[in-house]
Parts: structure tokens; C-alpha cells; sequence
């Protein structure tokens, strides 16, 4: 698949999904917007992909959408039926929206935030499963300096990674936020120097397709994102379901046996 305002490239069983419209921080486009979505579903049906990461070209991950196409926006185009992909019975509903989409991958999506990162920038930030950051990174929600409102469920998200508070300040402050304390607020992972960011989100996600079984992995993101809907009750119901499940899987039995013989896992995620 050729892309117009990103790179893909897969390497090691990484994909690497940049951002690159340097010149304009990454702002988004429509163009950009639909490019993000077929390379994220690209790299979640790739048998040799076992992680993804998001990143930006240049000094900035992404810093929201562009102004030239949000002057003219339509009032309409939040609801346009060509934003909308068919439906899939396979996936909660709740993760089949514009920009909500990233819990349905079943790889782990690892943002690399490697400058500001504002508006919708922010957002797909947030619903990726881990966030490194450059120490040098900016965040910012931006929607209330615009006259705009917490836009794609970042009212949902933003509460659940930072606690009511912080996300009540982000929101209608719109302030801008240092990469220190985005990291004390929990809103980012990990700090990393910006010349080896993309190095320690690359080692992080070669590890996991390495070391650490697939089948885990996309088991684990769901019960994650699952479990904002669930009881605690219904939570242990569906692990003990899932752990029936693993316990006759192929990883499993691989799992056991690296392990006792002291060798590297060879996990195939079945």
C-alpha cells in the first residue's frame, strides 16, 4: 500500500507507522487521517507484524488538526457517512469510531511522541496502549482555545490515564503540558532523551515480538480495554474463561518449554 502523508515500513516484526508532514508538525489532514487508519488495520492483519509504533517526521508527533482544512470545516463532517467503516460483529462498537479504533488492533500500539503533540495528536497519544515521550515533547488539548469540545472520547480516556482533576485542567485550560510533568500526571510511560527516542520504543516493541507471546498480548489488550465496562465479578469470569483457553494453546506449551530448557521463546501466537 502507498501512502501520501505517512512511511510504513516493517522491520524486525515491527511496524513503524511516521507521520511526515514535517513542514506542518505532522497537523492532520483528511488525507493523513484515512492513510493512519488502512496502515494501523494493515499492520494488525500482517502475520509478521507483532507491535506497531506511532511516531512523527521532524520536531513534532502530531499538533492536531491542520487549520487550513479545520476553517473550512462543514459542521457535518463529524458525522459524514464516508468517515464511517462497515460494521465488524467481532469488535466492541465502542471501538469502531473515527478515532477510537486503536483497542480494536489486537498488537500492542506503542506512541512515540517525539514533539508536541495537541488536539487529535493527543488523542491518538491516548488510545495507544503505551506512550514513550521525548523529554522535550509538549502536550496540549487545545479543543477549548479553538471554541471546540472534548472531541472523539477524550472525556472518557483523558480521566481514566490522569484522574478527574488533571483531566478537568487539561481540558478547559487548554495549557500546554512539559514532557516532566505529563510523566508525573501518568499521562506518558516513560521519558526518553529525543535523540534515542525512537531507538527505546523500537527495542521496547522488538522485545515484545521477540520474548513474549502474541497470543498474551492480544488476550491481555482486550481484557484492557474490556474492562472499563465490566464488574470485577464479570472480569474474573472472563479470565478464568481465558485462562481455560491458554492453558491448550500452542504458546502456552512453548512458554513452559523455553523456559525449562533455557533457550529463546519461538511463540508462534496460536
Amino acid at each position: 500500500m502507498n501512502f501520501e502523508q505517512l512511511t510504513y515500513a516493517v522491520r524486525d516484526r515491527v511496524a513503524l507507522i511516521t507521520l511526515n508532514r514535517p513542514d506542518r508538525m505532522n497537523a492532520l489532514t483528511k488525507v493523513m487521517e484515512r492513510e493512519i487508519r488502512d496502515a494501523m488495520e494493515q499492520a494488525g492483519q500482517d502475520p509478521q507484524v507483532r507491535a506497531i509504533i506511532l511516531t512523527g517526521a521532524g520536531r513534532a508527533f502530531c499538533a492536531g488538526m491542520d487549520l487550513e482544512e479545520l476553517e473550512v470545516l462543514p459542521p457535518d463532517d463529524i458525522r459524514a457517512q464516508h468517515w464511517m467503516r462497515p460494521y465488524d460483529m467481532n469488535r466492541r462498537a465502542d471501538y469502531q469510531t473515527r478515532y477510537s479504533y486503536f483497542p480494536a488492533v489486537h498488537k500492542p500500539i506503542i506512541a512515540a511522541i517525539n514533539g508536541a503533540a495537541a488536539g487529535l495528536g493527543l488523542i491518538m497519544a491516548l488510545y495507544s496502549d503505551i506512550r514513550f515521550a521525548s523529554s522535550k515533547a509538549v502536550f496540549s488539548t487545545a479543543f477549548a482555545k479553538r471554541g471546540l469540545i472534548a472531541e472523539h472520547g477524550i472525556a472518557w480516556i483523558l480521566p481514566r490515564l490522569v484522574g478527574p482533576g488533571h483531566a478537568a485542567d487539561l481540558l478547559m485550560s487548554s495549557r500546554k503540558v512539559s514532557a516532566e510533568e505529563a510523566l508525573r500526571m501518568q499521562l506518558v510511560n516513560r521519558l526518553v532523551e529525543p535523540e534515542v527516542l525512537l531507538d527505546e520504543a523500537v527495542a521496547y516493541a522488538r522485545d515484545l515480538a521477540d520474548n513474549v507471546s502474541p497470543r498474551s498480548i492480544r488476550v491481555m489488550k482486550r481484557q484492557l480495554w474490556e474492562a472499563p465496562y465490566q464488574t470485577l465479578g464479570e472480569a474474573v469470569a472472563e479470565a478464568n474463561q481465558e485462562m481455560f483457553l491458554s492453558i491448550q494453546s500452542a504458546d502456552f506449551t512453548e512458554g513452559v518449554q523455553h523456559f525449562v530448557e533455557k533457550r529463546p521463546a519461538m511463540f508462534t501466537g496460536k
